[in-house]
This record gives structure tokens, sequence and C-alpha cells, in this order.
């Protein structure tokens, strides 16, 4: 009778084990399936919808170097904010009431962890236009850099708290807020990336009275021998899109006609 119940008991855990590793496998075969979509809204201004989180990163004001884009007035969850100008960091008009985060720190959103790193948004150490945030998270298993305007060269305390981005989002169209096409690539070298999407570049959006940013394609010569791959204004990455090793460059395309 004793060694039947053992038997039965044997059973029922070996059960319970076999079902708890199915569920750890199910889970993660779902967490490498996962991906997060990205739509491009304009300059350094993006939609990241994945994971059950849709967080939008630096709404502007369309004005000067943005003038053609549409206003981001899109549905988001969490609102990230690397500066704070007249044309930067525009919220008034978002719908619903998304959680705000526009200062440099580390915080808890949803179950994941969002770092906000300082740096400077010129060349003088801050003194022409003050701090630029860059915002680092994990979505879907893909860790997110988006380094919004960054203008001044990474520091080893920096490039530390950035960590390796599977993704990263850089300015590389120059002016007086963001990096040039060259500052870019030592940026990139410095922080090795899988994915490198450019941002903040000149486009037919441009008043060509009040916008001195490069386009985008100075910032690919550059960098010629790193594939490119053009999309449309969307693109969805999960952990089994990113390249094995060395970069790749994904050049998002705004959708003016939409």
């Amino acid at each position: 009778m004793k060694r039947r119940q053992l038997i039965q008991y044997a059973g029922a855990s070996l059960a319970v084990s076999l079902g708890f590793k199915t569920v750890l496998q199910s889970r993660a075969a779902q967490a490498q399936s996962s991906t997060v979509t990205i739509q491009s809204l304009g300059h350094t201004c993006f939609l990241f919808n994945g994971d059950g989180r849709r967080i939008l990163v630096n709404p502007f004001r369309a004005i000067g170097c943005t003038a053609g884009y549409r206003a981001p007035r899109v549905g988001s969850d969490l609102v990230m904010i690397s500066s704070r100008l007249f044309d930067e960091g525009v919220v008034e008009g978002l719908p619903g009431n998304p959680r705000l985060l526009d200062q440099p720190g580390v915080y808890q959103f949803s179950g994941m962890q969002v770092q906000g790193i300082r740096t400077d948004h010129d060349d003088l150490k801050g003194k022409q236009f003050g701090i630029n945030v860059v915002w680092r998270w994990n979505q879907g298993g893909v860790n997110f850099l988006h380094m919004g305007g960054a203008a001044a060269p990474v520091t080893m305390e920096q490039q530390i708290l950035m960590g390796r981005p599977d993704v990263l989002l850089i300015p590389v169209g120059s002016g007086p807020k963001a990096y040039t096409p060259e500052e870019a690539q030592a940026a990139i070298q410095a922080l090795s990336p899988k994915i490198i999407i450019p941002t903040q570049y000149r486009t037919q959006a441009a008043d060509a009275n009040a916008c001195d940013i490069l386009p985008v394609d100075n910032f690919l010569s550059l960098m010629s021998g790193t594939p490119v791959e053009r999309v449309g204004d969307t693109v969805s990455i999960g952990k089994a899109d990113l390249p094995g090793s060395g970069s790749q460059i994904m050049v998002l395309s705004y959708a003016f006609s939409s």
C-alpha cells in the first residue's frame, strides 16, 4: 500500500514538474517570438508598440526642420522626452493620460525598468540648449537605446550606463543640437549596436529657410560598408531579427502621403 502511494506521489510530482517545464518553455517561446513595432513619426519621434506597451518618444511641434510633418498625436501608455525646447518635447494634445518621463533617472513602468541617462544637448556642455536625456529600456526582449538630441561625445561613464544596445536610434544630421555624421559614427563605434536607426536628418518636411541639418545620405556615405536596409515608416523587430554579428543600418521613411 505504501509503495503504491509512493508511486502515485512520484507520478503526480513528475506531472507537475513536466507541466511547469511546459509553461516555462511556452513563456520562453513567446518571449523569443515577441516583436516590437517601431513607427517613425518624424525627426526623433517614434512609437514603440509591443509586449503589451505603447511607448512614444519625443513628440514635437511642427516647425523649422519638422514643418512638413503631422503633429505626432498618437495614443500611448508612456511618453519619454529627451529635451524640452519650443519645438521639442511637446506633449499638448496627446490623447489619453500617458505617464510622462523627462528627467534622467531610473524608473519602473508596467513591469519594466526605464533608464534616462544625462548627456549634453550641444557642444558647449549644455550651456546653449541644456541637457539631453538618452533613454534605455527593454521591450519584447530587445534592448533599445534612443539618444534623442545627443550632441556631445559619449563619455566612458555614459558608455557604461548605455551598455550595448540591440537597437540604437541616433541623430546624424548635424546642426547645433545633434551629432554630425562623424560624431554619430564615433558614438556607434563606442556602443557597438546591432541595428542602427538614423534620426534627426533633413527630409522634405523641412522649411527651406529655417532648417540647417543634413540629409541622411551624408551619414550613409560615411558608413559605407555597413549594410543598409530602407523600409517604410514602420518595421517590426524581435530578437530573431537581430544580426548575429556586426551592425546593420535601418532607415525608416516617414509616410508623407498618409
